[in-house]
């Protein structure tokens, strides 16, 4: 494990992804979003999955200079990502969202054919910072066993919600499985047991080798209630955005699969006005507060969703990021070696 300084970091991802032909402006949201999840502790997120994000690009199922193409009906917005990156289409697409929701007060993106969001809480971070309400969801390959079932059927199926607050914007990023299949690979490079009940092997044993459950299932949170809420999101996101569902889902853990799974992003702009924006940010504030302040007397303060990726990020922004020393030659090979990739022209395919 090396510890890289943030801004050393982000240069060479930066050259990293600029050498495999992403231009500036994209591998600098691409560059964000992965190293947001290193320092919120989300390295199952993080620069694990960027040789895999230039892999797909030069592979052709990634393009680096797709934005996604646009298609209003009203106040929701179908998108045709074009195999774009991930954060490139999500934010093309939240852009001309806040505009609408500002206008009507809500809008909706349907994405398809668009590549790996990543960590969900970025983009519900940054929509709450501009004062508005995120909630976003996406579908993942089948690798959530049904509630009482053997094989893998689900996906993990996340939900991020960003609210506005008078301090820092409240932000809830969670799967619908237990953990998600980034963190089995995460225990599996770092050659780590899993904790017994997270996943099933391919024969739909029970397993704590994260090799073995990276070919078999993962449990979903909350047994039952976790199983139907992922399920709900599955049917959900399929339907909105027209793309596939269950084991037809592919292109977010290999890099030679066109991705189509779909996203959806609910964009609400709540209040008539800017004092009542202000007004009901403090109410918002005041009420975490006292959440936090409601734990046993000299006990630790309570956390609300988001405390403790805030309070590492704080540390890791002065101490450096805590990169796998494989993770981090391979980054630094790309930057200074990698071929750039033959993207121009994919766009328009």
């Amino acid at each position: 494990m090396k510890t890289i300084a943030f801004e050393e970091a982000r240069s060479v991802v930066m050259a990293a992804l600029e050498r495999a032909g992403v231009p500036q402006p994209h591998a600098v949201l691409q560059a964000d979003l992965l190293l947001e999840a290193e320092l919120r502790g989300r390295a199952s997120h993080g620069l694990l999955r960027l040789n895999r994000i230039i892999e797909r690009i030069h592979n052709g199922v990634a393009d680096p200079l797709a934005t996604g193409d646009h298609r209003w009906r009203g106040s929701f917005l179908d998108v045709d990502g074009k195999r774009g990156l991930g954060p490139v289409v999500a934010c093309a697409a939240l852009d001309v969202l806040i505009e609408r929701a500002r206008a009507n007060g809500i809008a909706i993106g349907a994405i398809r054919n668009n590549n790996h969001l990543g960590m969900l809480a970025w983009y519900a971070d940054r929509i709450a910072r501009r004062g508005l309400i995120l909630i976003a969801l996406c579908n993942s390959e089948a690798l959530v066993h049904p509630w009482g079932g053997r094989k893998a059927m689900i996906g993990t199926n996340p939900i991020a919600i960003g609210v506005p607050t008078a301090d820092q914007p409240f932000v809830l990023d969670m799967a619908t499985s237990l953990v998600s299949m980034g963190q089995i690979h995460n225990y599996a490079n770092q050659e780590r047991p899993l904790p017994p009940g997270w996943a099933l092997d391919a024969d739909g044993n029970p397993t704590t080798d994260a090799a073995a459950a990276k070919r078999g299932s993962i449990a979903p949170f909350g047994a039952a209630k976790g199983y139907a809420l992922g399920l709900a999101f599955e049917v959900l996101i399929g339907t909105i955005t027209g793309s596939e569902v269950g084991v037809d889902v592919q292109g977010t853990l290999d890099s030679e699969a066109p991705c189509n799974k779909g996203d959806v992003f609910i964009v609400i702009d709540s209040a008539a006005d800017s004092a009542t924006a202000r007004t009901t940010a403090q109410r918002i504030s005041r009420y975490l507060d006292s959440i936090r302040a409601s734990g046993l007397e000299g006990g630790d303060q309570v956390q609300v969703p988001g405390d403790r990726a805030l309070a590492m990020r704080r540390t890791l922004m002065e101490s450096g990021l805590p990169i796998e020393d494989d993770v981090w030659e391979k980054i630094k090979e790309r930057a200074s070696h990698g071929s750039h990739s033959s993207a121009q022209g994919m766009q328009h395919e």
